[in-house]
């Protein structure tokens, strides 16, 4: 938490330009935190050890940011659904089961990529953000701890979240294209 002070403080006291850029993703986390529910979809690409994975999802989340997912693409796993939450998750399906692997020491499923991008949004320590052309860049830990997973999040013209990237120790472990965001 400490450190997080730090930044924000060195950010005001500079003066520097990315106030404007880190106030989007201020006002973008306080719509979220208000919002009675959010619904977006989402395509999850990952390189697990040479293993590449892509999938998408529609999926709604809710006041608390627990997500409610259903698995669109690819067909084969088409129409499984699932909710994610801080204390777990759970999968609904018949007969099919989903094996992505263990990605970032054990600690992430490609799965939960909903979640931690909508808990890094509602919660996570913003540490720089930028513009970079149309769109604002944000930079998040998705908490206070020292091997905290970063996401570099873009944010569209409407400031809305578009792309995600999840980083462990600078190397991405997954890559989110998000589509039809909407705050309810």
């Amino acid at each position: 938490m400490k450190r997080c002070a730090v930044c924000m403080l060195l950010l005001i006291l500079t003066g520097c330009s990315e106030n404007r850029e880190v106030n989007d993703g201020l006002e973008l986390r306080s719509k979220l935190l208000q919002a009675a529910e959010s619904s977006f979809s989402i395509c999850v690409n990952t390189d697990n050890d040479g293993n590449l994975y892509a999938f998408s999802m529609d999926c709604v989340a809710d006041q608390q940011g627990n997500i409610a997912f259903t698995v669109i693409e690819p067909e084969t796993i088409s129409g499984i659904t699932g909710k994610i939450s801080a204390s777990g998750g759970a999968l609904t399906f018949d007969d099919t089961a989903l094996d992505f692997g263990l990605l970032a020491d054990g600690e992430l499923s490609p799965v939960s990529a909903p979640w931690i991008l909508m808990n890094a949004l509602r919660s996570g320590c913003i540490t720089s953000a930028c513009k970079e052309r149309e769109t604002v860049r944000l930079s998040i830990d998705n908490s206070y701890e020292e091997d905290a997973l970063r996401l570099d999040i873009w944010l569209n013209s409407g400031k809305l979240p578009e792309h995600a990237d999840v980083l462990q120790n600078g190397r991405r472990v997954l890559s989110l294209d998000v589509k039809n965001f909407v705050i309810l």
